[in-house]
Order: structure tokens, then sequence, then C-alpha cells
């Protein structure tokens, strides 16, 4: 069966490149036979994954390879969305929803075969919707929404309240989307689920705030009615290098750091600690606690910046009444 012998083929070998070795049987047929097709996949060179769509080369399949199977699955015009479409952009994080969202026009009905993938696929969530700019289609690796649009689809298709606000704060300080961008996404999306905490968190970020537990924290001091501090103050240590407080209160010459993991780290913890003495040096106080800390306790973390504020000078709210 001359068709069925391989021949190098340029156009095909770079189909599977662009695709991480996903194509579907009418692109294959773009190259070669329907023979050529067949031994391909009774040599076991391409696995069938679902009616219609191939992954060419034995073995579990790795996601960006998922990710092409259900766009290709989905058929013409379908896109890659959600929290999928921000890692395909470049969004880093571990995250609990592995289901892959594809994005369809409001009324067309999905495909059967997206119910029938193999269980060593990532799951496949088909979305419709009726707001979609040509903005926010971006042609990619596969085509997508752009990343303003998936950040906002992400936090309302999360889990969670807290998995939401996590992508998007992750969103901003990675420097994949600007604020800004998801304030535009969302006034185009008035029925959007959490557009309230996205707009919130946007803002927020937009005020400084580098992670998540820096939000945690300026909240904390608007609900204890401590001064709002500024935050990722910009200040040079004792050997003439750029270092960024998470907060700081100018006036009264307080610093509030908010360790994440990387605390556990012997270098890092060592690095710390050369800048909370070169801060105690220079003359200024310095409270430290941890993430878990200012969400679980934050009466606690009220109570320690208050006084450390009250002794630096803080005379306390107007009216005399704090929150505690």
């Amino acid at each position: 069966m001359a068709d069925a012998v391989r021949t190098p083929d340029p156009d095909l070998d770079w189909l599977l490149f662009t695709q991480s070795g996903v194509l579907t049987y009418r692109q294959a047929l773009v190259h070669l036979s329907p023979a050529a097709v067949r031994h391909r996949v009774s040599s076991g060179r391409w696995r069938r994954v679902c009616q219609g769509v191939f992954v060419a080369g034995p073995g579990t399949s790795r996601f960006d390879q998922h990710v092409w199977v259900a766009v290709l699955a989905a058929g013409d015009g379908a896109l890659l969305a959600g929290l999928a479409a921000a890692r395909a952009g470049g969004l880093r994080g571990r995250w609990r929803r592995e289901a892959i969202d594809v994005l369809l026009p409001a009324g067309r009905k999905a495909p059967d075969l997206l119910r029938r993938l193999p269980l060593d696929l990532a799951a496949v969530k088909v979305r419709r919707t009726t707001v979609l700019t040509p903005a926010e289609r971006q042609r990619g690796r596969p085509d997508r929404t752009t990343m303003p649009r998936a950040v906002v689809d992400a936090a309302q298709w999360a889990p969670d309240d807290n998995e939401a606000r996590t992508v998007v704060v992750s969103a901003c300080q990675q420097r994949l989307v600007l604020p800004s961008e998801l304030l535009a996404v969302t006034s185009r999306m008035p029925r959007a689920r959490r557009r309230a905490l996205v707009i919130t968190t946007a803002l927020d970020a937009a005020g400084g705030a580098g992670s998540l537990a820096e939000i945690d924290l300026v909240r904390l001091c608007a609900r204890h009615r401590l001064p709002r501090p500024n935050q990722q103050h910009r200040r040079t240590d004792a050997a003439g290098r750029t270092r960024y407080v998470d907060a700081y209160w100018r006036q009264f010459g307080v610093h509030a750091e908010v360790d994440g993991a990387h605390h556990t780290d012997p270098v890092q913890w060592e690095a710390d600690m050369r800048r909370q003495n070169d801060i105690w040096i220079a003359g200024d106080r310095i409270l430290r606690f941890s993430a878990a800390m200012v969400r679980s306790r934050p009466g606690e973390v009220a109570d320690q910046l208050g006084r450390a504020l009250t002794a630096a000078g803080w005379r306390g709210p107007k009216d005399g009444k704090r929150r505690i």
C-alpha cells in the first residue's frame, strides 16, 4: 500500500508541531489519503482520542494536547477560554480547577463527542456567550480569548471566591494584564458572576498590591479603621540595592511585611532578616505576619498594627473608636 508508507511532508510536520501533535481527520486528509490515516492509527503512530481527532504518538496526552483536543473537537469557531486560556497565555500558579473551558457562540450546540473523551484527558466544559467582541478573540495556538477576558471568565468560573481573587491578582502581578483592562471587560459584562469581586480586586491591584495577602492586609486596615498604608514602598538597603516593603506608613515610620510560603527557604529567610535589621537600624518599626495569620486571625494582626502605629504617634480614628 504505497500511500500508507510515510513520506516526508514538511507541511504536515509543521501542523503537528504547531498543534502540539493534535489534528482533526479533516486536517489530516489535506496531507494524507484515508488509507494512510488508517495505517498511522493501526500501527500505533497516531492515537484516536475521539471521533475525528487524533494525537500523534502513543501514551498519555499532555495538558497542552488536552487543550487542542478540546478546541478541535468543539468545531469551527470554538475558543479556548477561562483559566485554560489564561494558562496558555502564560499565567503561572497552582490551581484547584483543571477543567478546560471552551467558549461557543450562544445557541450553538456542543458536539456529543466532547462528552465521550477518554478518561486520561481533562474534563471539558462548554460555555456559551452573547457578549464577545472581536477584540476579545486572539489568534493563537489554539485560538483563545484575550488575557483580560480569560482572567475575568476564570474568576467567574472559579470554584470559590478565594481562587477567583488569586487568578486576578496573579495575572496582574505577573504583568500579563493591566487592572484597567480587567475593568474594561467587566464594563461590557454587567451580568458576569463575581463581577463586583473582580472589580474590587483589580482596583486593589491598581493601588499597588502585589499579592493577595497584601490586598487582605489593606482590607483588614479599612475594616479595623487603621490608616491605609503605602503599598510596595521602594527603599534602598545598606548595600545600595532597591527593595520593596509590602506596606509602609510613612508618616509613622511603620513597616509591615506579609510572608508567604518562601519563608521556609533558608536563603530567603536570611535575606528577609537582613532587610528587617536594616529597617530597624534606620529607626523605623517593622512588623511581620504570615499570610495565613492575616486571613485567619485578622483581629490579632489589627491589634498589633494599631499598637505599633499608636506607639509611633498615631492618635486613632477621629471619633476615637477602633474596631478590634
